[in-house]
């Protein structure tokens, strides 16, 4: 008997069970018998591992996510029953149930196991199992296997995907195709995301098994947690919400058998919501499922995959949030054109990597207060900033491996840096940032070089630990080739030597001087990436950001054209790559069309516009 009760246990599956992508191990661990993690008791850990560099030695732990874990199931020993369940201390609750060594050894098992059933069965066969740690020896045990039946029995020959409307004159400032945070009302709850799908209806709050008969059709059902007593009604439901559970639990295995959107552990869904109250679940934002308030507009994009042509210009895509990568690399694609950081510091790490660096110091009380709490875990503060940001990258890099995933590096300016958890503190006051203390000009300056030190140690982490060399880097807003040396000397003191171990760095090219001295930048970079909103506005001579010279901003100018004609020319001539990862080939077909006449080698799009834009090259070609 393994005593798991005394330790740990979980599931895990040999696929990613939202997206089916098929590279990485989904681990889920809780403290006891594995009986909570099944039934959605508990929030469980989850841990995410790649298994194609875990196959070369690699250790690439894409993601840890902590969970609750509130409770645990032991053996009732002397008792009248035969399991009971039992407060987890405090202590162990902050803490991850398994350490690396663990997980990635369960995750080794998972594809030798998948390995070995595809080979029995002659078809490849993703894998749910079941796993136990004994408490007294420390052995890790699988316990049951058995073929994962959701993910493998898609048809891959329609990518459907679901997208809450952004309400005409809500889009902002950002540009089409580019959601923000504010274009939607406050979700009321918030949990673990199944199906990227959305479902809405009228609310049913139910807490027990003998109440289902009130329940119906349609309607999108709120409880604690589900059992298989609760399947009759689940089949009906719009959508399921649950208190508790992580992605692994009966609630979310059955909704995916259904094809029915679940948010799961939200925690206290079932006294916010009311019933009879109108709500949208949204499983299409990413792993963080939102309940929204009303009955929110959305739409169902189908693109049919048999087919696509091929092009000579590589189609590659625009993408910030880790969690949405996996989903967005099943689209056609010739790897990652731009893969932003700020997204992840801004909404994963949160804190400026100067105010982890100097904790000690900081003079904002509040701010130093959740910055501890984001980092309870660390007595580094610093190594949370290398870990949740090589994470974020590892798991775009890994879901476009192998193909070449370019990394921008941070590109926020003295204003946003400022907003950060304890950024004020280290930031001055610019008049204009949009042309200030930026990009290149931060990462060699005594005043910030620490914390581009965190950002090279991450991406070294990714390249190295991960294993995920497709990671190439890009330098942004360099303003002369002298510069773009510093650069390249600062990343070197921190491992990242150009040229070395397959690593090469690439430059942005969205500066007048980028276009003018493109052969002395040739000499010192691999390749560059062409950066149409700030080529533009400084061609122009205008602030991309007021409102009152918006109306003379255009890509498609004829001086910007000269700019962008003239950098590929050059660029080309000097025998280096050359792309596009701005926001004018998605937004303007014949802007695309002008591209690829002067013979650009990618184009990067918004994901959303990948499929139009590659018929329309398609055409050119």
């Amino acid at each position: 008997m393994v005593r798991s009760d005394l330790a740990a246990s979980g599931v895990m599956f040999s696929i990613d069970t939202e997206t089916g992508f098929k590279d990485t191990a989904l681990i889920t661990a809780a403290y006891g018998l594995g009986e909570n993690v099944v039934q959605g008791a508990v929030n469980p850990d989850e841990y995410l591992v790649f298994k194609p560099t875990l196959k070369q030695g690699y250790r690439p732990i894409l993601k840890k996510r902590l969970g609750t874990k509130e409770i645990k199931m032991v053996y009732d020993l002397g008792g009248s029953k035969m399991t009971k369940n039992i407060p987890v201390a405090a202590s162990d609750r902050t803490t991850f149930a398994l350490n690396d060594d663990e997980i990635l050894q369960l995750a080794h098992w998972a594809y030798l196991i998948e390995e070995h059933y595809s080979k029995v069965r002659g078809v490849y066969t993703p894998m749910d199992i079941e796993w136990a740690k004994d408490g007294i020896t420390n052995e890790l045990f699988i316990v049951q296997a058995r073929p994962e039946t959701v993910q493998s029995q898609k048809t891959k020959k329609v990518l459907r995907s679901y997208h809450l409307v952004v309400a005409a004159g809500e889009q902002g400032s950002r540009g089409a195709g580019e959601k923000t945070a504010s274009s939607f009302p406050l979700p009321l709850v918030t949990g673990r995301s199944v199906g990227e799908m959305i479902g809405q209806g009228k609310a049913r709050v139910i807490l027990d098994v003998h109440h289902l008969e009130q329940f119906q059709p349609g309607e999108v059902l709120i409880t604690n947690r589900t059992d298989p007593d609760w399947e009759p009604i689940m089949k009906k439901a719009s959508a399921i919400v649950t208190n508790s559970g992580g992605r692994t639990c009966h609630s979310a295995i059955i909704a995916r058998e259904m094809g029915i959107p679940a948010i799961v552990g939200c925690g206290n869904a079932t006294t916010v919501i009311k019933t009879g109250q109108e709500i949208t679940v949204s499983c299409a934002e990413g792993e963080t499922g939102k309940v929204y308030p009303g009955l929110l507009p959305y739409e169902v994009q189908e693109i049919p995959l048999a087919k696509l042509p091929h092009t000579r210009t590589k189609i590659m895509m625009n993408v910030g949030n880790p969690e949405e990568a996996f989903g967005y690399s099943a689209i056609p694609n010739d790897g990652v054109g731009l893969a932003r950081m700020e997204f992840i510091i801004a909404n994963q790490i949160k804190v400026h990597p100067l105010a982890l660096i100097h904790f000690n110091e900081l003079e904002d009380e509040l701010a130093k207060y959740k910055i501890a709490e984001l980092t309870a875990q660390y007595e580094d503060k610093a190594q949370f900033f290398v870990d949740q940001l090589a994470q974020g990258i590892g798991a775009i890099a890994a879901a476009f491996y192998p193909k070449p995933v370019i990394v921008r590096l941070s590109d926020f300016k003295t204003n946003e840096y400022a907003n950060l958890l304890g950024g004020k503190q280290f930031e001055p006051h610019e008049d204009n940032p949009m042309i200030g203390w930026r990009g290149a000009s931060r990462y060699y300056d005594e005043r910030y070089r620490e914390g581009f030190a965190l950002e090279c140690r991450a991406m070294k982490k990714v390249r190295e630990e991960m294993g995920l060399i497709n990671v190439i880097l890009m330098i942004p807003f360099c303003r002369t080739p002298a510069e773009g040396r510093r650069v390249l000397a600062e990343m070197a003191k921190h491992g990242l030597v150009k040229g070395e171990k397959d690593l090469q760095v690439y430059v942005m090219c969205e500066l007048p001087s980028n276009v003018q001295l493109a052969e002395q930048f040739c000499e010192v970079f691999d390749g560059f990436s062409i950066g149409s909103n700030d080529l533009t506005q400084l061609t122009l001579g205008l602030d991309r950001d007021s409102e009152l010279v918006a109306h003379l901003f255009d890509e498609r100018d004829d001086a910007v054209k000269g700019m962008i004609a003239k950098a590929i020319y050059t660029v080309k001539q000097c025998e280096r790559k050359i792309g596009i990862c701005g926001q004018a080939p998605s937004d303007y077909p014949e802007f695309a069309r002008f591209l690829v006449e002067q013979g650009i080698d990618s184009i990067s799009l918004n994901p959303d516009s990948v499929l139009k834009t590659l018929l329309e090259i398609a055409a050119v070609e």
